[in-house]
């Protein structure tokens, strides 16, 4: 096997994203935005600084009971979101990156995707400490923990806690709306 390149993991996510048919035409719209952004910049698409746009993954940790929901007060966005970030040029893929992410800002054991299958693609304008980086395409997954561990707390967040699905709104709302597209 070959050693993995940004544009060859690009052409991964871009397969990934293909296997995705959303269910509504504004998450198609953005998963073709996104396929052109990766067709476009493959490597500076992906690695992190290289350019003011980016891809990075993420995934809804569920409950082993599907009532409760992981999230992340994250430390530089200053707010809760589910837990992801940056692809690494040794991850699979995006559902592998957000996979992994999710296991390292969360410290809980046995989380598993449901589906390597994206369920939602979301534009995340950034600002304050994010230096150069503008725009992040987050490609979300879903995932579900063996168990509902204690979660701990990783040098990227304030705190990191498992949410009723009924409270997210109170969490943030956007999170929320998005967590409800990955459920439908």
């Amino acid at each position: 096997m070959a050693p993995r390149t940004w544009t060859s993991l690009a052409q991964s996510i871009s397969a990934e994203l293909a296997s995705w048919a959303p269910a509504t035409s504004s998450q198609d719209a953005r998963r073709e935005e996104c396929l052109g952004l990766l067709q476009r910049n493959q490597d500076e698409a992906l690695r992190k600084g290289a350019a003011a746009e980016h891809v990075t993954a993420s995934c809804f940790v569920l409950s082993p009971q599907h009532d409760k929901v992981l999230l992340a007060l994250h430390g530089k966005a200053d707010r809760w979101l589910q837990l992801g970030g940056h692809i690494e040029l040794a991850d699979d893929g995006a559902a592998a990156a957000a996979l992994r992410e999710a296991t390292e800002e969360s410290g809980v054991p046995g989380i598993s995707l449901l589906s390597s299958v994206p369920v939602d693609v979301d534009l995340q304008r950034l600002r304050g400490r994010f230096g150069g980086c503008a725009v992040h395409w987050d490609i979300g997954f879903l995932a579900v923990a063996e168990h509902a561990a204690e979660p701990v707390v990783s040098a990227e967040s304030h705190d990191v806690k498992w949410w009723a699905l009924g409270d997210v709104e109170h969490a943030d709302a956007a999170v929320a709306q998005r967590l409800h597209r990955a459920l439908s």
